[in-house]
């Protein structure tokens, strides 16, 4: 997809101030400092729309990234993130719960996780939840720059296994320093709009 135009429409932490345009969404959820604003700066090319931090914890509303006013891409914030009080994490997660449970826009989640080390713990609580909710999943597996091509499936298997993934979830290489997986992860997209 060849994108002109990318903006960051709104950060909202409730419904009412989510966008009302009727198109569609993709959510990106993943561990704090796992590479979701990376992901979507390559996806976009753009160098720093959405703003990345070496310090996890830096998301903390919805951030809604408004693409060729066709798609939103909807930054959540990273979970799995110590430094946080349990009533900031709390908040987060009623947030992130009733976006993911009553949002009609949402067309498809997407877990980003690390490919270099097998899911954590946070990563299958979050995609068992994504799946109790009966939501479309792709699973991103970023920083595959990071591993030589050699071992890239059998990083992939594990990824796969630790999981648990559906057969229906699609489970995608990706590396926002080459852009590895771009071309492939904006044709699925199109399919799930």
């Amino acid at each position: 997809m060849k994108v002109t135009s990318a903006d960051i429409v709104i950060s909202a932490v409730k419904p009412d101030q989510y966008p009302s345009e009727p198109i569609p969404e993709f959510a990106l959820a993943g561990r704090s400092n796992v590479g979701k604003s990376s992901f979507i700066n390559k996806m976009i090319n753009r160098k720093n729309l959405a703003r990345t931090s070496s310090k996890p914890g830096k998301t903390q509303t919805l951030n809604f990234y408004l693409i060729n006013d066709a798609l939103h891409f909807v930054d959540v914030p990273g979970y799995g993130y110590a430094k946080v009080s349990k009533s900031e994490r709390a908040a987060w997660g009623k947030m992130i719960e009733t976006y993911f449970t009553s949002r009609e826009q949402l067309r498809a989640a997407i877990l980003i996780v690390d490919l270099r080390h097998p899911p954590t713990k946070d990563d299958v609580s979050m995609y068992e939840f994504l799946k109790h909710y009966e939501l479309p999943c792709i699973i991103i597996a970023t920083k595959a720059d990071k591993i030589p091509k050699g071992k890239w499936q059998k990083h992939l298997k594990v990824t796969r296994e630790t999981l648990g993934l559906a057969k229906e979830d699609e489970l995608m290489l990706f590396s926002s320093e080459t852009g590895e997986g771009k071309e492939k992860i904006w044709g699925l997209l199109k399919k799930y709009m």
